[in-house]
């Protein structure tokens, strides 16, 4: 018979009064109790932890996002890529999310729907903050969270500030490719739309990779992740049909005709339609 294993033979602490523990350092306790279930459904808890696990998934995605600006911002392209990969990498963990969320059944969800009141998905400040900070700004969606001036602050804060997309436009026209001027003096806090000026400079850009590397690695970053956050969106209307089909959304919105809507917006379009004229 095979002596069972004592870690602390192998030297691992097993004694923790007065001294920083896994839990301690983790705030276990807070995570682990911030589930405060309102009905006596299954599935609720399944609901709870699916998006506040996805809530911390945006805050790296945030934390992330904001380092990889200032990186461009300061001409260290290079260091940024690891942070836009990571980026990527993140929304594909919040994908995989909505694998484990589809499980849930219509009639599960029924069950403690109509407890949820008027709270909603479009509310969450961390998601608006990281399209106000890739570039798809609209001072409309402000008002979701006018209840809470500090969200408005922090929103408010990113209109005022380039988005990555103005970032990376910043880099290449610092490095003496020909970004139109009214790009870079554009109003921030309004939504990019797609200009032919730049799609010409990001074509110089792909049709001379060896010349312009460092330019040409920075735009497949950008389209790596936007083609990660399309996959979310993507997964998040496939989601929500299965489970209410056509119904409103509980924040007020058509829910997913709304949805549906936003899978055409184009964060960096620029860069993909250059692929048609390549």
């Amino acid at each position: 018979m095979n002596t069972p294993l004592d870690p602390a033979t192998d030297g691992a602490e097993m004694s923790f009064d007065g001294r920083m523990s896994y839990g301690d350092y983790l705030a276990i306790d807070p995570i682990l109790n911030a589930q405060q279930l309102r009905t006596d459904a299954h599935d609720e808890m399944l609901f709870i932890i699916q998006h506040q696990t996805s809530e911390l998934w945006m805050r790296l995605a945030l934390h992330e996002l904001n380092a990889a600006r200032t990186c461009i911002a300061e001409g260290h392209v290079r260091e940024a890529f690891k942070m836009l990969s990571r980026i990527s990498r993140i929304f594909e963990q919040l994908n995989s999310a909505w694998d484990v969320l589809r499980t849930m059944t219509p009639s599960e969800y029924t069950r403690f729907r109509d407890d949820l009141g008027q709270s909603s998905g479009l509310q969450s400040h961390q998601y608006r903050l990281i399209e106000f900070a890739v570039g798809n700004r609209n001072t409309a969606m402000l008002r979701p969270h006018a209840h809470r001036a500090d969200y408005t602050a922090l929103l408010v804060a990113e209109l005022a500030r380039p988005s990555l997309y103005d970032e990376a436009l910043r880099h290449l026209y610092r490095n003496g490719l020909p970004v139109p001027e009214d790009v870079i003096s554009r109003d921030l806090s309004q939504p990019w739309t797609a200009h032919a000026g730049v799609q010409a400079v990001w074509e110089t850009v792909y049709r001379d990779p060896e010349t312009y590397w460092e330019a040409y690695e920075l735009a497949e970053k950008l389209v790596d992740f936007e083609d990660y956050f399309r996959r979310w969106r993507f997964n998040h209307v496939t989601t929500v049909e299965r489970i209410i089909g056509f119904k409103r959304g509980t924040g007020g919105t058509s829910g997913v005709q709304y949805l549906r809507r936003m899978l055409e917006v184009e964060l960096f379009p620029e860069l993909w339609h250059l692929r048609t004229t390549l």
